[in-house]
């Protein structure tokens, strides 16, 4: 597996090898002693998978707080996405900065997002499918968004008109967020 380095430290781009044919492709999308030969331990306890039925569809930006923060590991299984981190440790020198890893499920790529770290997507077809692995379970009672058009972050997103859950549409401005990143 290839590493690939990106202007926020600790999140990287993952490439695994790919064996293609006349038949299809495969590839390994998690060997735990493949992450380990690239400096990341990670012990998955739980896998999410989300539909995008539309393109447009915005999702984020997502976190969980202390004690229960996650750390992710993305890929598109169909179609494709701009995949938006944001960094949410105070002390970073990086604070509020975020990368755009364009992902397509045609050109496989992971993205490993560590604790701290607030993750986005959109839709960039119909019918595009996520997974990402995470090292703790989901805590309603530790679950965060910000708002995906907060200025203060300044993403911009590759949509004009998006597609927003009502949890989406309600996140709040991060100067209005109680996150405990520091």
């Amino acid at each position: 597996m290839d590493v690939i380095k990106t202007d926020l430290d600790g999140v990287v781009i993952l490439v695994p090898r790919v064996f293609a044919d006349n038949r299809g492709s495969f590839y390994e999308s998690f060997s735990r002693r493949a992450l380990k030969q690239c400096g990341i331990e990670m012990e998955v306890l739980q896998v999410n998978h989300s539909i995008s039925l539309k393109k447009g569809t915005v999702r984020g930006l997502h976190f969980q707080q202390i004690p229960m923060a996650q750390t992710k590991l993305v890929r598109v299984l169909r179609g494709s996405i701009a995949d938006f981190v944001v960094d949410l440790r105070k002390s970073s020198p990086n604070y509020l900065k975020s990368v755009r890893i364009d992902l397509r499920a045609d050109h496989p790529r992971l993205v490993y997002i560590p604790k701290g770290f607030a993750h986005g997507m959109a839709a960039l077809e119909d019918n595009t499918e996520l997974e990402y692995l995470v090292d703790e379970f989901y805590s309603p009672e530790c679950d965060r968004s910000i708002r995906y058009d907060d200025p203060q972050i300044g993403i911009e997103w590759p949509v004009d008109r998006p597609i927003l859950s009502d949890k989406d549409q309600r996140a709040p401005l991060l100067r209005d967020s109680d996150c405990n990143f520091i």
